[in-house]
């Protein structure tokens, strides 16, 4: 199986970008996984929200091949602890996904298309965080997951 995270905009942030290139450099020998970064829409500033998300939701759903199995990073989605994230990535892996992608939306969130493109949503925490931060939490807990499903020492139960 091959993992994505599909997200809108480059991290600008040295230091998350960093934490970022860790975690994939670590999660490289455990599954093929790739951030897929797509361009911020030009003139957003200009635009509604509404106009923005489904501008987003364009470019989001033009990366989406449809077999992919797709899971929305969203605040009203599905709440996990850290194993309990680690058997949903191993569900999937045992349920012959061949493609799992995961999204991580604008500052509005999502259009309707998208969500109604999307298998299941998953938010990280009841908190707010920035996209940028997202990012690198998303990366570090999936490194956990792997980490959790091979039974090695990096999560301390």
């Amino acid at each position: 199986m091959k993992i994505s995270l599909l997200v809108i905009g480059k991290t600008d942030a040295a230091y998350i970008r960093a934490g970022i290139e860790e975690y994939e450099k670590r999660l490289g020998r455990y599954v093929p996984y790739e951030m897929k970064v797509l361009p911020d829409i030009k003139n957003s500033k200009s635009m509604s929200e509404g106009v923005q998300k489904e501008k987003e939701g364009e470019l989001l759903l033009g990366q989406i091949a449809p077999s992919d199995y797709v899971v929305l990073l969203d605040e009203k989605g599905q709440e996990y602890n850290s194993v309990g994230f680690s058997e949903f990535v191993a569900q999937k892996m045992l349920g012959g996904i061949k493609n799992l992608v995961f999204v991580i939306g604008g500052p509005y969130g999502f259009a309707d298309a998208v969500y109604k493109r999307c298998h299941d949503k998953i938010s990280l925490s009841k908190m707010t965080f920035s996209h940028q931060m997202v990012r690198m939490i998303f990366v570090e807990q999936l490194y956990r997951a792997m980490t959790i499903m091979k039974g090695e020492p990096y999560h301390h139960v």
